[in-house]
């Protein structure tokens, strides 16, 4: 099992702790009003695990066999002895004559 399936299962087990952590606190007194914390906890709790997830979403490559970024994607990796294909750069150099023309921007 990958880690985002992991973290996403145990998004509603740490809400329901949350509510009995905090409701144990409000049953022994050491805080007043349940309220006034649980919610900005409860805030920061999805936060932490939206985070976990992404996190783990990342890590996880789906596709493994995925060429870098800039390259096309084959579908299939190339056969034995075969370069794969490169992708073209669109920088292309500028001409003298553009240079010269407009001063290289200077002023």
């Amino acid at each position: 099992m990958n880690r985002y399936i992991l973290i996403h299962r145990l998004r509603w087990p740490v809400i329901l702790m949350l509510v009995g952590v905090v409701a144990l606190l409000h049953q022994t007194g050491l805080i007043d009003d349940f309220w006034h914390l649980f919610w900005p906890l409860l805030l920061i709790s999805i936060g932490v695990m939206l985070l976990a997830e992404r996190a783990a979403l990342a890590a996880d490559s789906a596709y493994p066999s995925a060429p870098y970024p800039g390259q096309p994607y084959t579908g299939a990796a190339p056969a034995p002895g075969e370069n794969p294909p490169t992708a073209s750069t669109a920088i292309v150099p500028a001409e003298s004559n553009d240079i010269e023309k407009y001063e290289g921007g200077q002023s």
